[in-house]
């Protein structure tokens, strides 16, 4: 009996391992009918790759991917703006009516229509454009204007009420759409428009703008990269994937190193943008773009060698350093070679590229660039507002004083990104509406104000003074004065209802501006203070307002670089200004009526986002493609015409 049982077990072990090995064949029969379907395409992607490669087409991201994600969206809301001295008045009956109505009604405010009609208040449609990259809780620009029909006639020293902002798109075959809620505005109204003197002055009164005005609800958006249709495949979108997180990375906090790229799908890598570019988005992508992924250390050191000689000529140099750029830390001793070309054009772009690899040996090309070279100005600091060292602060600091308006305030938002809390730039609050700086500069005064992306006002000059006789107001109840021979100002308060306030304080003008903001002004009312001061001949100095410098400028070529095919070139355009120097195209000609919505149709499927939902829906805003060289200066002359202009008109 027991020789039976282990007879039996003997015969029940040797099936069991026959069915195993029957099943583990089955399973590599199986496994083999499926590898031979898989390895086609990739040995099929691999065969084009090199192929390519052998016909001489460098494998480098942009050429087999597209960037997404950069686009702005449209953001549209209704709001009731308050404050206005008999100015206001009762809107017409439309869907934004409605929707304001259901919102007071909401926050269960008592006769909402008597509000709406009251010559105090006004029904205003209130616009915004949010980056991609703008995340929880940073500033945008907001835009305002009176509706058509509406009986209100003047928004000058209003105050616009919290509203939401939601997003806006034109979907092909369902028209304008509305989403979800993704920021929020309120503050005082900052009139303007950029317009000649010519233009009615009822049109002047009824738009103006709230710099940082609104606060972004949403996270920051991810940049994408898609693979093109004829390569889209895992292999190769992990391959890319690879390449980039080896050349861009940082740490968690752990320590421990972290790609900025993110596989997502056979067609889809997520981008982070990496630190040092946070003020130059449009650089890092044009750097990723530039990575070459197909390529062995021998071939890249041939390629390295070529590029080499590419960078020392000007009419090559941009591409050549950006392709060393995204090379990488290798490439620096190649890039430092750069820096002692014969043409100012190369050495520029060398010293660029080395700023953004966190070498600082370039500075001093820079400085020069931002100097002698209005194209090249704008990149020049933001490469040095990408050196995490104090290497450019000495620079920046002899810029202060240079003759080009743009240039002075160009190395001081610089010093500001740099360091803002540096005692030798840093501003004063003034009562939480804006920011004053007043700089110990040698050169002739100038007073600078912004418009855009902040509400900040620089004084070029710590001992300028008010010239009598004086007799301007800062909005509508504050009056500044003062008598021929006297070296004081009065500064006057007169509401009706409300005590008279009367303050004499010395004629310096940061002491004018403070003095107005105790007693109540706001940014736009410091703004008009000065516009007025300026044109009436009190100020020592000129006033610009948002000169900046701007990038698609021309650069003109030397006649003795005999290298040069072509005289001239743009250097970028102005989709690549960088963050720290927002655009200066007039954003108050874009608001129409609202019926005339400034987007462009999208052909995309509806998602969740809008309603009924459009994932990723978004208006793309491309400025104007013509020459940017004297946009600066030439809205802030028309700014401050129309701002006279309204002036006097609420004056009649």
């Amino acid at each position: 009996m027991p020789m039976f049982s282990q007879t039996s077990r003997f015969r029940s072990l040797l099936c069991c391992l026959l069915l195993v090995g029957l099943v583990g064949c089955q399973e590599m029969n199986m496994f083999r009918l499926q590898s031979p379907e898989e390895e086609p395409k990739e040995d099929s992607l691999s065969r084009v790759l090199k192929e390519e490669r052998k016909a001489g087409k460098r494998s480098l991201v942009g050429e087999y991917t597209a960037i997404s994600g950069n686009k702005m969206v449209v953001l549209e809301g209704v709001g009731l703006v308050t404050k206005l001295d008999g100015t206001g008045g009762d809107s017409p009956s439309t869907q934004h009516r409605k929707a304001l109505l259901d919102e007071m009604r909401r926050m269960q405010v008592d006769n909402p229509n008597e509000i709406l009609r009251s010559p105090y208040t006004a029904m205003v449609v209130v616009r915004a454009y949010l980056p991609s990259l703008v995340g929880k809780g940073e500033k945008i620009d907001v835009e305002v204007r009176l509706p058509d029909g509406t009986e209100a006639t003047n928004l000058s020293g209003g105050w616009l009420m919290k509203c939401d902002l939601l997003e806006k798109a034109v979907i092909q075959g369902r028209g304008v759409m509305s989403g979800k809620v993704l920021a929020r505005a309120e503050g005082p109204i900052l009139i303007a428009a950029h317009e000649t003197g010519d233009e009615s002055k009822v049109s002047l009164r009824m738009r103006g703008t709230i710099p940082a005005g609104g606060v972004c609800l949403r996270d920051a958006k991810s940049l994408s990269i898609h693979l093109r249709d004829d390569y889209r495949s895992v292999r190769m979108a992990n391959r890319i994937t690879k390449r980039i997180g080896e050349r861009f990375h940082d740490y968690d906090e752990y320590g421990i190193r972290r790609p900025l790229a993110r596989f997502k799908a056979d067609s889809r890598i997520d981008l982070e943008v990496h630190p040092r570019y946070k003020e130059n988005d449009a650089r890092y992508l044009e750097v990723v773009r530039n990575i070459a992924f197909n390529e062995n250390k021998v071939e890249r050191q041939l390629r390295m060698q070529r590029l080499k000689d590419e960078l020392m000529q000007g009419p090559t140099a941009a591409r050549a350093s950006l392709q060393l750029e995204a090379i990488g830390r290798e490439a620096i001793s190649v890039l430092k070679e750069g820096l002692t070309a014969p043409s100012l054009e190369a050495r520029f772009h060398a010293a660029v590229a080395l700023a953004y690899l966190g070498v600082d040996d370039g500075v001093s090309v820079l400085a020069e660039a931002a100097d002698k070279e209005r194209s090249f100005r704008v990149f020049a600091f933001a490469a040095m507002a990408a050196l995490d060292g104090g290497e450019a602060y000495a620079p920046l600091m002899d810029l202060l004083d240079h003759p080009s308006t743009e240039t002075r305030y160009g190395a001081f938002r610089t010093l500001t990104t740099l360091n803002p809390n540096d005692p030798s730039i840093r501003g004063e609050d003034m009562n939480d509406q804006f920011m004053m700086h007043v700089l110990p500069t040698k050169a002739d005064p100038m007073i600078h104000l912004t418009r855009r992306q902040k509400t900040e006002l620089v004084l070029f000059g710590d001992d300028q003074r008010f010239a009598a006789p004086l007799a301007i107001n800062a909005g509508k109840h504050i009056w500044v004065t003062s008598q021929v021979g006297q070296d004081h100002v009065v500064v006057s308060r007169y509401e009706p209802g409300e005590p008279d306030r009367r303050i004499e304080v010395s004629a310096e003008i940061a002491e004018v501006i403070r003095t107005v903001v105790d007693l109540g002004g706001s940014y736009p009312d410091v703004v008009q203070m000065l516009v007025q001061a300026e044109h009436q001949h009190n100020l020592p100095g000129p006033i610009a307002i948002d000169a900046l410098p701007q990038a698609g400028r021309r650069y003109t070529r030397p006649t003795a670089d005999q290298l040069a095919r072509r005289n001239s070139d743009r250097v970028g355009h102005q989709n690549m200004t960088p963050n720290m120097f927002p655009q200066t195209g007039d954003a108050d000609a874009d608001m129409t009526s609202e019926d005339e919505l400034p987007m462009q149709e999208l052909d995309a499927e509806p998602s969740e986002e809008l309603n009924p939902a459009i994932d990723e829906a978004s208006a793309s805003v491309e400025p104007a493609a013509d020459d940017a060289s004297e946009s600066a200066p030439t809205e802030g002359r028309s700014f401050k015409k129309s701002f006279l202009s309204a002036v006097s008109a609420y004056d009649e």
